[in-house]
């Protein structure tokens, strides 16, 4: 009997994800364990493992869907058996890959001069909001494109399908005559386009949420840093898991204990009507991988040492980078900091990430000059802090207040090591 392999859920909180690069192809042997394809979240990357052996006899999402949790993606079984039970729609077989449609109709799909059936006037057919919006966004009609779809709908691969083929893709219903082929190959060579990973769009549905919905101000200030950068090179000279202690972390340990006296910055925005105050710091902390940023989650950051946010931090950023960190561990913060002193920023504006009230912004330290009690010139090591918060929540006061005891923490960091 076929056995089913199902999209894994990565999470409590994830409903779907998208398939990246199938590592087998039907036919292949496959054994419990193999890897099958890699998908991602909105937040991370996986590696699927076959949980049946036998054939892989078929795929019912290709590379790019968006797949529901726990809905079949594959059929594993003995050669020739039949999985139609198994299809997520069994009432329409999925779109077949290159490699198994017949030449016959390979030709004619890369025909530019034979018209898509979809074009036939008077005819409608489907097409799927997100193959829409993309048709809308290129400039092309979307009824031009050959439905894989399920029932014969138009989807998102088949409008990119269009767009490839230039000549199809500027033709009218009307049969009116499109732009020379050579025109438009050449103008596509300018340019790449290159669709988002889940993470990007991710990325820009939050960014996008939080500027557009929410009452952002942001304060600048800057403290003397020279406590915590004696007290860093202290570390360093001392040697072992201490020398790996870094400026951002001192500064992370010093918002977790400041955090608490500022409530409304360590908080949730349900609505216009309401808030939601943790009883803990649940620290996020902006890390940049090569797949974009993530923002993994110290919780309960007040109850831990300096040592011990060190080495969670380094830790929840090696599996960002790696793309296995679970996708629970990037939720649930209260607050944020995002540090970019090392990229040598003086000064930004960091994007609150919702629904939260409020983020930190760290920059890089610079030489500023002022008076000494002989009342001589000197120069001191100035760094800047950017606090972005919402204003719905918290009044400019308040918010200047935290700074102001954040960076009395900072510049007496030693002290607030001792309580």
């Amino acid at each position: 009997m076929a056995n089913a392999v199902i999209m894994p859920k990565a999470g409590i909180t994830v409903e779907s994800c998208i398939i990246g690069t199938w590592e087998k192809k039907i036919g292949d042997a496959i054994k419990v364990g193999d890897i099958l394809f890699n998908y991602e979240t909105d937040k991370a990357s996986f590696e699927c493992e076959s949980t049946a052996e036998g054939t892989l006899l078929e795929i019912f999402y290709n590379e790019g869907d968006e797949v529901p949790c726990l809905v079949n993606v594959c059929a594993i079984g003995a050669p020739g058996e039949d999985c139609s039970a198994l299809r997520p729609d069994s009432t329409a077989a999925p779109a077949p890959s290159a490699e198994e449609k017949p030449a016959e109709e390979t030709v004619k799909a890369d025909a530019p001069a034979v018209a898509s059936p979809t074009a036939t006037a008077g005819e409608k057919t489907a097409v799927s909001p997100r193959a829409r919006k993309l048709a809308e966004r290129a400039g092309v009609d979307a009824s031009l494109a050959t439905p894989t779809g399920p029932s014969g709908r138009i989807i998102e691969r088949d409008v990119r399908a269009l767009m490839e083929n230039p000549a199809l893709a500027t033709a009218k219903v009307e049969a009116v005559a499109p732009a020379p082929i050579e025109k438009a190959v050449e103008a596509a060579a300018e340019f790449t386009d290159v669709k988002f990973s889940g993470i990007r769009r991710a990325i820009s549905r939050s960014m996008h949420t939080s500027l557009s919905t929410m009452a952002q101000l942001t304060h600048t200030n800057s403290f003397d840093a020279s406590t915590i950068l004696a007290y860093r090179a202290m570390l360093k000279a001392a040697g072992g898991e201490y020398a790996g202690i870094t400026l951002g972390d001192i500064i992370l340990y010093a918002v977790s204990r400041t955090l608490p006296s500022h409530p409304d910055l360590n908080a949730h925005m349900l609505d216009d009507t309401s808030i939601r105050l943790f009883r803990h710091v649940n620290l996020g902390v902006a890390v940049d991988t090569p797949r974009g940023l993530m923002v993994p989650t110290i919780f309960c950051a007040e109850e831990k040492s300096l040592l011990e946010i060190s080495r969670e931090v380094k830790e929840l950023a090696a599996q960002c980078r790696e793309g296995n960190i679970s996708p629970d561990k990037l939720s649930g913060a209260s607050f944020t900091v995002s540090n970019l002193g090392s990229l040598g920023v003086e000064s930004f504006t960091p994007v609150i990430n919702p629904p939260q009230t409020g983020i930190l912004g760290v920059c890089c330290t610079t030489d500023r000059p002022r008076r000494a009690a002989d009342g001589s010139i000197e120069l001191y090591p100035a760094m800047t802090l950017s606090l972005t918060y919402d204003h719905r929540a918290v009044d400019g006061s308040p918010a200047a207040r935290f700074q102001k005891e954040l960076a009395k923490n900072l510049e007496s960091f030693t002290a607030l090591l001792a309580k």
